[in-house]
């Protein structure tokens, strides 16, 4: 497995994702957003999950810690709902139907569910478990140790640990009701920082 086995989707919506995430968000978590993609794309292929919306899955994955940028946050939605309206947006202007842009909510919004069935929601589990190996290091021996080791390289974590940490416990302050609370609460800074993704 490797990286160029992944093709990155070339539509308008799948640019426009990819230039907002680098525009709007700090190179660590545009990193951790490209990194997701990746790993969500390569669960599929190791757990024998078919019929992904790729392109779909690509713009959910790049978009869906926006919603925690200064520019995007929102003042009583959670960070991945606030996000998830930024998919909303930029996918009505790149001409997907309303069901389809929905979409792009729904899987935002469950990559921060506890779990995601696949048989509901093939998207939403996959960036369910590629956010949980690059934040709290779930099943880091799924994949093959050489990919985690080229996408490491091509994409660092760089600050990431220090800056998602703080950011989701300043979510968490501001809005208690929302899932940031509880991931801060199972103890997402701790897991950032034991990540074996750190010492890969």
């Amino acid at each position: 497995m490797r990286i160029s086995d992944i093709p990155v989707p070339d539509t308008l919506a799948a640019r426009g994702a990819l230039a907002l995430a680098t525009e709007y968000q700090t190179p660590a978590l545009t990193a951790h957003a490209l990194r997701s993609w990746l790993w969500a794309e390569a669960f599929a292929l190791v757990d024998g999950i078919t019929g992904v919306d790729h392109e779909l899955l690509y713009v959910s994955a790049l978009l869906h810690d926006i919603g925690t940028v200064t520019e995007f946050d929102n003042h009583s939605l959670s960070y991945e709902h606030a996000g998830g309206h930024v998919g909303i947006a930029l996918t009505a202007g790149a001409g997907w139907p309303r069901e389809r842009r929905e979409r792009v909510l729904e899987v935002i919004v469950r990559h921060n569910w506890p779990s995601v069935d696949p048989s509901m929601d093939a998207e939403g589990h996959l960036l369910e478990t590629a956010t949980a190996l690059d934040i709290s290091g779930s099943r880091p021996d799924a994949l093959p140790a050489s990919f985690l080791r080229e996408v490491l390289v091509a994409h660092p974590r760089g600050a990431l640990a220090a800056e998602f940490g703080a950011c989701v416990v300043d979510q968490a302050s501001r809005k208690p009701d929302t899932a940031a609370r509880r991931l801060v609460d199972g103890g997402v800074v701790a897991k950032l920082a034991g990540n074996p993704l750190e010492r890969v």
